[in-house]
């Protein structure tokens, strides 16, 4: 056994070296200031695909410190009330917090420990923001230092001059300037609290909205989040007689909601759109915080194309100006949105975000939700049907020559020959476009002349999950898909234009999947960050399923509702979609080496609802074989200028002729796919408005025990109780409640093309 002397002696050793130790590094570390930060700040420099800089942009050009007398003491006391109410008392560091920051660590759990103003100082200046073990012991030596070092007034003043407000603003002068448009030392008590509650986190805290960074932060949520915090701030302040009652009763009068966005040096036209969609990949694919990202320093090389990029842009606005004319009351609050992917490997190398940043136009519209896409549905549902067969074919695949009803105000039936019922318990009827009695027709005469009832009924002898399988595996978000009830098979759901332009080219590669992306490269300080590889290619489907929806949707052009994409002069697919109530109206097409979609939509600038699009362009309505189809003309007559026409691999015969219920005996003779193209062509009716029915409650998709399925109480993402006429071309339902967007208080923006937007991002 080892003597009391012995391990006295150790135990003296042991506490000699950690005071040594913490002597050292007491002595090693320097005391940062917020000038060193500013220092720091830099720009982001982005970079086209051909490597030519693009725009640069950053923090550095919105920071400005200011001395503690020109910071109100308002905004001084809103901080310490809701941060650090011990700040003039403390040493600078919170043991216990630190404490619990370690242990969380070392049990996996959250990092994040309650920091004094002191320490987050010191990490707004001098360290980095990785979560260690390392970085936590550092940064309790230098706040300790810190608070020997520096007066309360000094670390006070750092800290608002460092901290990360939100929109790139770096220091309370910066944040004062960007919200209200002031200096800081003109802000008033509310107004601090506000400012005060941004640091809680600006991603969810500023009223505009964040659904680029996190889908949560929408301009409404954010608003509640804000109000609540300001208020609770204020009440603090009040608490702790920082604020008298009459102040108090004078700042809670009204919360101080803050000028929107506005667009920052450089970012204006496209250019803007494609900053915000490389940023939220950046984001997506890395550990770097916004704030770190803000501070600048990066260089980000994308995908985009500008000649490609200047070719859409150029087409949106020439068709725009043909057929919009903004003083006329159904032609306002137009908007475009669109996207184009190379097949294959899924670069996205031009998008359409809107009317740019400069014109108060921040909501990414290559990039939002709430936009239901109709009748482009539809080659999903038979790519389902022709990789999965129905539940009457025992797995064996569908042709697309299968015959099903045409007919509108059709009953629609479970897989065990019930109807399915409305939320009344009375049976469902899908509408068409019109009363055209169409009778049975094949499948692919449907898509060509995008008739709803067959696909409805496709859908349900399918299973609306399978549907579903079929489509994420093609690229889109499960997040965007609406209710699995039987208006699912008709566009229902809300992806964006990157991701149904990426989803097309997975036809258009024969079946072979990649994520879309929009960065290949990321620098900081002359190295190359990891975690920006090109997506994996996969095999999403059979590639004989693939080429037989390509060969239907080619038909689409040739002898259907696409009929103005012939206009390319070149072999290209695609399909029109248009949703009830004329809300939304799209194209997405492809030729084997570029997918592009396009949407058209109208908004309430106020209330963010879709308006109908009846009467718009001076249209009795929208149909997606119109402008959109227009749209993607022009630009793909340009952007495939020189290239050479591979058309598409031959489509061999797939599946059985599977018909649907009460279907005429198949002629033995059809067989090939290419048989309907020889059938003259039938042009479809002329559209009609429809009686509007209620969506459906049920469908057979569901087993009895499974947990996951959709029980049918969802609507479809339909308003008010939904209907499901289809729109005027064959289209969804109508469309749900948009959500609220991404960085401009507009009222979409979910990521589904990149960014955060699952996956690999965009």
């Amino acid at each position: 056994m080892p003597s009391w002397k012995l391990v006295s002696g150790l135990c003296l050793a042991f506490l000699g070296s950690l005071v040594a130790v913490a002597g050292i590094g007491y002595a090693m570390v320097s005391v940062p200031s917020e000038e060193n930060a500013m220092a720091l700040s830099e720009n982001n420099v982005y970079y086209w695909a051909d490597g030519s800089q693009m725009v640069a942009t950053g923090s550095g050009q919105n920071r400005q410190n200011v001395t503690i007398d020109r910071i109100p003491e308002a905004m001084q006391r809103a901080v310490i009330s809701a941060e650090n109410k011990s700040f003039y008392d403390d040493s600078g560091i919170d043991p216990m917090g630190i404490a619990r920051a370690l242990g969380n660590m070392a049990t996996g759990g959250d990092t994040q420990g309650g920091s004094t103003i002191t320490q987050q100082f010191v990490k707004n200046t001098y360290l980095s923001q990785d979560q260690t073990v390392s970085r936590k012991f550092k940064e309790m030596f230098i706040s300790i230092k810190v608070g020997t070092k520096l007066s309360k007034d000094e670390i006070l003043q750092g800290y608002l001059n460092t901290s990360y407000y939100g929109r790139g603003a770096y220091g309370i002068q910066a944040a004062a300037q960007t919200y209200y448009g002031k200096d800081a030392v003109d802000l008033t008590p509310s107004e601090c609290a506000f400012l005060a509650a941004l640091l809680k986190g600006p991603t969810y805290y500023d009223p505009a909205g964040n659904t680029s960074l996190d889908s949560s932060a929408t301009e409404s949520a954010n608003r509640k989040r804000s109000e609540d915090r300001w208020g609770w701030i204020l009440e603090q302040m009040h608490s702790d007689k920082s604020l008298s009652d009459a102040e108090y009763q004078e700042a809670t009068k009204k919360y101080p909601m803050p000028q929107g966005r506005k667009a920052t040096k450089g970012m204006t036209g496209q250019v803007s759109y494609l900053v915000d969609t490389a940023k939220r990949f950046v984001l997506k694919n890395s550990d770097i915080t916004e704030a770190q990202f803000d501070q600048g320093g990066y260089q980000i090389y994308t995908t985009f194309e500008k000649d490609k990029v200047d070719a859409l842009a150029k087409a949106v606005k020439k068709i725009e100006k043909e057929h919009i004319n903004p003083k006329r009351e159904l032609d306002k609050h137009v908007q475009f949105g669109a996207a184009s992917v190379k097949p294959n490997d899924g670069a996205i190398v031009a998008l359409y975000g809107g009317a740019g940043f400069e014109n108060g136009h921040f909501n990414n519209n290559a990039d939002t939700s709430g936009i239901p896409v109709g009748s482009t549905w539809k080659p999903f549902v038979l790519a389902a049907a022709m990789q999965h067969g129905t539940y009457k074919t025992n797995g064996e695949g569908v042709s697309p020559q299968s015959k099903y009803n045409g007919d509108d105000n059709l009953e629609i039936k479970n897989n065990d020959g019930s109807l399915v019922l409305k939320k009344d318990n009375t049976p469902f009827r899908q509408k068409n476009e019109s009363d055209y009695p169409w009778g049975y027709i094949t499948l692919r005469k449907a898509m060509e002349q995008s008739v709803n009832t067959p696909f409805v009924q496709l859908g349900m002898d399918v299973g609306m999950k399978n549907v579903a399988d079929v489509a994420e595996k093609s690229g889109i978000l499960k997040d965007s898909f609406a209710g699995l009830n039987a208006s699912f098979a008709l566009g229902t759901s809300t992806p964006s234009a990157i991701r149904m332009a990426d989803s097309y080219a997975t036809f258009a590669a024969s079946g072979k999947q990649a994520d879309p992306y929009s960065v290949t490269a990321v620098k900081n300080k002359g190295s190359e960050l990891p975690g920006f590889e090109k997506p994996r290619v996969k095999q999403a489907m059979p590639e004989n399923v693939a080429n037989n929806v390509t060969s239907t949707l080619e038909n689409v052009i040739k002898n259907g509702t696409g009929y103005h994409a012939q206009d390319l002069g070149r072999t290209a697919a695609g399909k029109t979609g248009t949703t009830d109530e004329n809300k939304s109206a799209w194209w997405v097409g492809y030729t084997q080496q570029l997918s592009t979609s396009v949407a058209m939509f109208r908004e309430d600038p106020k209330s963010h609802k879709l308006l109908s699009m009846n009467g718009t362009a001076g249209k009795d309505s929208i149909h997606g074989g119109d402008i959109p189809t227009q749209i993607w003309t022009e630009y793909m007559k340009t952007a495939l200028k020189g290239k050479d026409d591979p058309g598409f691999p031959k489509a061999e015969k797939i599946g059985e002729i599977a018909d649907g219920i009460g279907a005429p005996t198949p002629t033995p003779t059809v067989t090939e796919t290419e048989e309907e193209e020889k059938e003259t062509p039938s042009a479809p009716p002329s559209p009609t408005e429809t009686e509007v029915t209620p969506t459906p409650t049920d469908t057979a998709t569901c087993g009895p025990f499974d947990i996951n399925c959709d029980d049918g109480n969802d609507n479809g993402g339909t308003d008010n109780g939904g209907t499901d006429n289809g729109g005027t071309d064959g289209g969804a339902t109508s469309s749900p409640d948009p959500t609220e967007s991404g960085d401009t208080g507009s009222s979409r923006g979910n990521g589904n093309g990149g960014g955060l937007f699952g996956g690999p991002a965009a």
